[in-house]
């Protein structure tokens, strides 16, 4: 198993992608710690995992909340082995008509959330000299898109964080490596509403003929947070079928 006795957090846990990291987590080993705002979805994936997974429901943009979550996990498993910053949401509109209150509520979860979370994580992983962070970006990020003005500058801002984490937590001889992950469109509730003749030509443009799967990006997931990629950090890996080339 690659992820024997592995204590991993994950945002947004309860998602399509969420969800799916867990149970390939879980199933090579992890025991796996889920933040979540909403907690509709803790007893369904309680049951199906069983005492493999502890639900915290927190929101990630109250620092103060996290503080203390962070310290009962720290204190409960002795240490945090992996971290996914996962959680993230959408509002999308063209930028000349996007509000304020669409601009900032998209930045403050997607990349106000992924600091907060990793702030406090990363003092734990500090104190125990290793770890490993993956960051959950976007090709949009990379690219940009029409209609995703904010949503683009969070995860662009990730790719940004990820670099300079990578470096930062390194400073002192640590074996923390800060990855990021940059899906293309993968099937899930987050898309789900996107019209059909987009979804055709999105279809057309991709090499591998099919729309990703929550389970594509965990697997990816998994080899960041294993030791098969322990000389890899401070990268951006994209997941996309080929949507960019």
């Amino acid at each position: 198993m690659k992820l024997r006795d592995k204590i991993a957090v994950v945002t947004g846990a309860t998602g399509d992608i969420g969800s799916k990291i867990c149970e390939v987590f879980i199933s090579e080993g992890a025991t796996v710690i889920g933040l979540e705002k909403n907690d509709e979805k803790f007893d369904e994936l309680s049951n199906k995992f069983g005492e493999s997974i502890e639900f915290f429901k927190v929101d990630i943009t109250d620092s103060a909340k996290l503080k203390e979550v962070v310290n009962e996990i720290s204190k409960k498993y002795s240490k945090i082995d992996i971290l996914v910053n996962n959680a993230g949401i959408t509002k999308d509109n063209l930028f000349l008509i996007m509000s304020e209150k669409e601009f900032i509520d998209v930045i403050n979860v997607n990349l106000i959330g992924t600091f907060l979370v990793t702030k406090e994580v990363a003092r734990v992983m500090r104190k125990q000299k290793e770890g490993s962070i993956i960051n959950i970006s976007s090709v949009v990020g990379i690219d940009g898109n029409v209609g995703q003005a904010n949503y683009s500058a969070s995860k662009a801002a990730i790719i940004g964080l990820t670099k300079t984490l990578a470096k930062e937590l390194t400073m002192k001889g640590e074996k923390i490596r800060v990855n990021a992950i940059a899906p293309g469109f993968i099937e899930s509730r987050m898309t789900v509403n996107i019209p059909d003749n987009l979804k055709n030509k999105v279809l057309e443009r991709l090499c591998i003929k099919r729309f990703g799967r929550p389970e594509d990006v965990a697997k990816l997931v998994l080899f960041l947070a294993s030791d098969d990629s322990q000389y890899i950090t401070g990268q951006v890996i994209r997941i996309d079928g080929g949507l960019t080339l």
